[in-house]
């Protein structure tokens, strides 16, 4: 889905505000123009100074008929019927260009908007990412990596520039209004990551949302350590501080630098080394009801399993040869991005 999305660049406010100022800018030159040729066209028919021939041309194109500055000859006032024709030309079409400008730019605003509202009509366990400041630009881009279909939310019109360019669907607005959460189809959505700006914010949010979705997956941001226990509260199913967990990993850098490392190669993407990946168990799958040491999984796709996840949450780590694997279980392993491909086309 995210793949059809092609943002129209004609919806972005500040290439619409350009569009603007090229057309004023190009308006102002054509002025010039004109005031210079009138100023000429008087200055060799009648041999007038340049403030005198400025001064009649002025009042020419305004036509605001206050008198000739000296008599004019019939060259002149041929000439003088020429610009005036020319200056009412040059004015009715400035004004019709720029009135055609803000219908045309209107009419495409509201066509873009359509485009998208009918996209994210059609989306269907999407996940509603509501805020688009640094953390949820990192958000997206890295679940843009693996696929996951996204609409972000974000109340900041300075921002839908950056989002267009991320080739993002979106809705612009306030994401603990519930009209604006029904717009980005929360009723269909698998989840809903909350990274607005203030914790009190966010637990409005998931507030909402809750009411809104009962059973979607909502993850929240909390600024303040305090704050983890009134998202929670609030009903939001995980909360991070990214500020704690940065904290955590940089001393874990320090005291486990060898553990750090290969998890930052495990969940690196585009790495040729390893992976760690959770594959889910279908129950179309050859392998179901299978014990480890019959699947032929480490022997076939050459692959760690640390462990598997049963549908009750329980969690066997490091499974023995006797471990089943059962539908609806997800199984975590580590190794190359093809085998887990592989592995993952013979789970499903």
């Amino acid at each position: 889905m995210l793949s059809d999305f092609v943002p129209d660049p004609n919806c972005h406010p500040c290439r619409e505000a350009m569009e603007t100022t090229k057309h004023f800018l190009i308006s102002a030159i054509l002025i010039v123009l004109i005031l210079l040729m009138g100023m000429g066209g008087y200055m060799f028919i009648e041999g007038w100074g340049a403030l005198d021939s400025l001064y009649m041309t002025v009042i020419t194109l305004a036509t605001v008929g206050y008198g000739e500055v000296h008599a004019v000859s019939e060259p002149g006032r041929i000439y003088t019927i020429f610009l005036i024709f020319l200056g009412v030309s040059f004015f009715l079409y400035v004004v019709g260009a720029m009135m055609q400008f803000m219908v045309e730019g209107r009419i495409r605003h509201i066509l873009g908007r359509q485009r998208l509202d009918r996209k994210i009509k059609r989306l269907r366990n999407h996940y509603l990412v509501c805020g688009y400041g640094r953390i949820g630009q990192v958000i997206c881009r890295k679940l843009m990596s693996e696929a996951v279909d996204l609409v972000v939310i974000e109340n900041n019109p300075e921002r839908i520039d950056v989002i267009g360019d991320d080739r993002l669907l979106y809705v612009i607005g306030d994401a603990t209004d519930e009209a604006v959460l029904m717009q980005a189809g929360i009723e269909k959505a698998a989840g809903l990551i909350a990274v607005l700006a203030t914790d009190a914010d966010n637990v409005f949010l998931v507030l909402t949302a809750r009411q809104l979705n009962r059973s979607i997956l909502i993850l929240a941001r909390a600024s303040q350590h305090r704050a983890k226990a009134k998202i929670q509260a609030a009903g939001a199913d995980y909360v991070e501080s990214p500020y704690e967990l940065g904290a955590v990993n940089m001393a874990q850098r320090i005291v486990r630098p060898t553990v750090t490392n290969f998890l930052d190669l495990a969940f690196k993407r585009g790495s040729n080394e390893i992976q760690m990946e959770e594959i889910p168990v279908s129950g179309r799958s050859s392998l179901r009801d299978v014990m480890l040491q019959d699947s032929g999984i480490r022997q076939e796709f050459n692959l760690i399993l640390i462990a598997v996840k049963k549908p009750d949450g329980h969690m066997i780590f490091n499974p023995s040869p006797e471990t089943r694997i059962e539908a609806n279980d997800t199984v975590i392993a580590v190794g190359e991005i093809e085998n887990l491909a592989r592995l993952g086309r013979k789970l499903n």
